[in-house]
């Protein structure tokens, strides 16, 4: 849901995931490389910080690493894109666990006041009602959907009211450096 993105590879026979990161947050960005390349999904040469040039010439540092390409990430990439467009895929219940909302939180979540804000501006409206009814589900957590100021773009904002429980379910994953978004 977050920064990353599934790309067939290999004449489309395969799917790899690239990882992308400001360098604000490499930190985080090692730590899960780390992950993936503990469990075997890529190789672990250490990501480096690389310049890019972003909007009106401004210069960007980024850190990037992506998964080794396998045949059996194809099932993700059809699952997430339709026609091209990353949507929120039916299953997302079943694969929404407390690892993969701390990793959510530290990719696209954001301090709200005393809540929690989630960057969820590519998806549309009913996909992120969909993530509020999983939140609730999974989780308990109280949210709603929020536009995001541009015609058909929303966040996610966590009330007040479920910090402490969101805090208790991602605490064990989130790295030193982004415990300042449930703070």
């Amino acid at each position: 849901m977050g920064d990353a993105h599934a790309e067939k590879t290999f004449a489309g026979l395969g799917t790899r995931i690239t990882f992308y990161q400001e360098d604000s947050h490499v930190d985080y960005l090692l730590y899960l490389h780390k992950n993936l390349a503990d469990a075997g999904y890529c190789n672990n040469k250490i990501p480096v910080i690389s310049k890019t040039l972003g909007n009106k010439g401004k210069l960007r540092k980024v850190v990037r690493f992506a998964t080794w390409t396998y045949t059996s990430f194809n099932w993700i990439r059809e699952a997430w894109y339709r026609d091209g467009v990353k949507r929120v895929p039916d299953c997302i219940e079943e694969y929404l666990t407390p690892l993969g909302l701390a990793i959510w939180i530290m990719d696209d979540g954001s301090k709200a006041n005393k809540g929690l804000k989630f960057a969820t501006n590519s998806f549309s409206h009913q996909d992120c009602l969909k993530l509020t009814a999983v939140l609730k589900k999974n989780f308990g957590l109280k949210a709603s959907v929020h536009s995001a100021g541009s015609e058909n773009q929303f966040v996610i904002y966590i009330w007040k009211e479920s910090m402490n429980q969101l805090r208790k379910i991602v605490s064990p994953y989130i790295v030193s450096g982004m415990k300042y978004k449930l703070n």
